[in-house]
């Protein structure tokens, strides 16, 4: 029998190593998009042809692209090729300028970087997970309906990111904002093609829609069955980020990057918060980082400090 006082001497000394490595791993985080951000606007792209900062570089040029055919549209310019190529680029920097779109965007690239990687290493289709295929089946048609959404936004999610591509009816609503407010800067106040070229993409845009929202929703509607999504190698990338976010309010962005090296601790406190017992945890920690164990006394954590510990982060950039 483990006594009191060596249960909380156990538990303390676990709370000071998770503490201490997440707040490494909040600096990591608060240093990497000014990084991702001057390795984008960096002349010399010799220098940097990390897979990520390229498809980072491509979506963002792409969301570009897709505002200023709007405009173009609007304006009724018959050269649309000299248009875009005129104005692309300062529009797309404009754009990676944004910490909070910058961020989003790497978060969108790591994860499906890790979903491709994970298909190829443990089988774990980037699409089509276990969860979802029984979810199709299920009898009740609401359920099913929306798990077929997912499972089609889920495909269209890996296309665009082997095209470099980010449909702007993707964004976030804060950042499908922030992206028009980039336009009409761009634009000047008084451009009324601008201004047409917002209101038509304002009134197409639906964020129930999009993939994100559809993740969310599918897994609102699971109910009890919900704390299923939290085992990665039957629900899938897609829905584990997005159940451990909003297990533990946290921004999915964020949730995704505590998926990668050195973000150890945040992903370990994530998953206890959530409510997952050790075993759990470490059967998530076989998929994503094999060789790395959990602290001794981690068992003793319970998920209401694990929260608290999580809450106490604060990085920035996401």
């Amino acid at each position: 029998m483990v006594s009191a006082t060596m249960t909380e001497a156990t538990v303390e000394s676990v709370e000071t190593l998770l503490r201490d490595e997440l707040a490494q791993g909040d600096v990591m985080i608060s240093t990497a998009t000014p990084i991702l951000r001057h390795l984008l606007v960096n002349e010399d792209q010799a220098l940097f042809s990390d897979e990520v900062v390229a498809r980072v570089r491509g979506m963002v040029t792409d969301v570009a692209r897709q505002l200023l055919h709007a405009q173009a549209e609007a304006a009724v310019i018959v050269d649309r090729a000299a248009f875009l190529a005129e104005r692309e680029e300062e529009l797309a920097a404009a754009l990676i300028d944004d910490p909070a779109f910058l961020g989003h965007v790497h978060a969108l690239t790591l994860e499906a970087k890790l979903a491709l990687q994970l298909q190829a290493r443990c089988a774990i289709d980037a699409v089509l997970s276990p969860l979802l295929q029984e979810l199709v089946a299920s009898k009740d048609d609401v359920l099913a309906g929306s798990a077929m959404a997912v499972i089609a936004a889920q495909a269209r999610f890996v296309q665009h990111h082997r095209r470099m591509s980010l449909s702007l009816g993707e964004l976030p609503g804060e950042l499908f904002h922030k992206a028009l407010l980039a336009l009409r800067s761009q634009a000047g106040e008084g451009d009324e093609a601008s201004a047409a070229a917002e209101s038509a993409l304002r009134d197409a845009y639906d964020e129930a829609h999009s993939r994100l929202g559809l993740l969310s929703r599918l897994i609102m509607r699971m109910g009890k069955a919900a704390p299923r999504t939290l085992d990665l190698d039957n629900a899938g990338v897609a829905m584990f980020a997005t159940a451990l976010a909003m297990a533990t309010d946290q921004d999915r962005g964020l949730t995704v990057v505590s998926f990668s090296d050195r973000q150890f601790a945040r992903l370990a406190l994530a998953l206890r918060a959530a409510g997952l017992k050790q075993p759990a945890v470490e059967e998530q920690f076989l998929f994503l980082h094999p060789g790395v164990s959990l602290p001794e006394g981690f068992d003793k954590l319970s998920a209401d400090r694990a929260s608290l510990l999580l809450a106490s982060s604060a990085p920035q950039g996401l």
